[in-house]
């Protein structure tokens, strides 16, 4: 049997295709499109009619591949953007109505959920707590956890895109903009903290987005391959912090000269990064991972979990 799922992201819709037998997957086909659902609207509470336009015909992009590759089945998820936008249910009543496919909402503490899944089945996390971190465009999902148990998640909703429309007024980004979105952080992820401070993770890894082009920049820069079935990235502490001083002195143009960088990843990349450096330097992090599944891959795996269960019953 072969499924599709679609994770409508913030800044970016996935498509994976996968082949299932005997309960496990083969990703056979993998697509990412920057639709930018959240600009110029995230930090109103609206997806602007130009971002309505993106998202659709990209859905009906998806769906004829969907449709050539013969899946039987399609699970599509929405995240932050959409689940906040005064328009966001309108927007899947349109995506309905236009493309055929269902929409699930999700919340933020799902998102986290599936995100550990796709993290867990991506690498061996460990016996000892360790953060997942995922910052998508609307929203940031941090989870505690081990190879064997979440011991605390939550969601927050202040992905990159909106700290790029709140705090990057200027490009390269200005000291006094870095100190605001310090600030900002410090304010918000309070709750983070005291769970940290509870859990005393020493390690962090991040999933997919953000993190997938820090790894490539790293492997480019050091000669290191990459293999197609590869589901952990390198990328070391060191290397991100020499990644991250380059960052902040270079302009959108300059960015994406660096090689590895994508246009996808290089508007919002440099206050991606504040983040990750203050997430590493406020927690005393000694070591940095990068998974490359997440919220797509957790949501396979919770449908192929209740698929079987329905089979078995």
């Amino acid at each position: 049997m072969r499924i599709a799922v679609i994770d409508m992201g913030t800044n970016t819709f996935h498509l994976i295709l996968v082949k299932v037998a005997n309960g496990d997957f083969q990703i056979v086909f993998r697509e990412k499109v920057a639709v930018k659902i959240g600009e110029k609207g995230i930090n109103h509470g609206m997806i602007t009619d130009d971002a309505i336009d993106r998202a659709l015909k990209t859905l009906e992009h998806f769906k004829e591949i969907i449709k050539n590759e013969g899946a039987d089945q399609v699970f599509a998820t929405a995240t932050s953007a959409i689940r906040n936008a005064r328009n966001g249910k309108e927007l899947v009543q349109m995506i309905k109505n236009q493309t055929g496919i269902e929409t699930r909402i999700i919340s933020g503490l799902q998102e986290a959920e599936y995100i550990y899944y796709g993290v867990k089945r991506a690498l061996p996390i460990g016996k000892e707590p360790t953060l997942i971190m995922d910052i998508g465009g609307g929203s940031i999902e941090f989870i505690i956890g081990t190879d064997t148990a979440m011991l605390w998640k939550q969601s927050f909703e202040i992905g990159g895109q909106r700290m790029v429309e709140k705090f990057q007024k200027s490009d390269p980004i200005e000291n006094e903009q870095i100190a605001s979105l310090k600030s900002y952080l410090e304010e918000n992820l309070e709750e983070l903290f005291e769970a940290c401070a509870t859990f005393q993770p020493k390690t962090l890894i991040g999933s997919s987005g953000t993190f997938d082009t820090l790894s490539d920049i790293y492997r480019l820069a050091n000669g290191i391959g990459k293999a197609d079935e590869e589901t952990e990235y390198p990328l070391t502490l060191e290397a991100f912090g020499l990644i991250f001083s380059d960052l902040l002195i270079k302009t959108r143009a300059q960015r994406l000269e660096i090689p590895g960088m994508i246009p996808l990843r290089v508007d919002m990349i440099v206050v991606a990064c504040v983040l990750i450096d203050f997430v590493i330097s406020q927690l005393g992090i000694e070591n940095i991972r990068v998974s490359a599944y997440a919220l797509k891959e957790g949501v396979l795996l919770s449908t192929l979990h209740s698929l079987k269960k329905e089979s078995a019953s």
